[in-house]
């Protein structure tokens, strides 16, 4: 496993990337819920949250295999 310019290997750094990424797209689509009711479009608001519900569980998957690759 390749150790970089972070100290991480490639993998923890996908991981991380991919956990912060998830994270944050999950909190900028509470915007877009917020923007779609608004506007009275319930079935626009019903696919961003939905799709904020799969970045949250990304996001935790991250975090389950990051805790693997950790105490391994």
């Amino acid at each position: 496993m390749a150790t970089g310019e972070t100290g991480f290997g490639d993998v923890e750094f996908d991981l991380i990337s991919l956990q912060y990424h998830s994270l944050k797209a999950g909190h900028d689509y509470g915007q877009y819920v917020r923007d779609a009711k608004n506007a009275g479009l319930d079935d626009v608001a019903s696919f961003f949250e939905d799709v904020q519900k799969e970045d949250s569980e990304r996001a935790h998957r991250c975090h389950e295999l990051l805790g693997k690759l950790t105490s391994a």
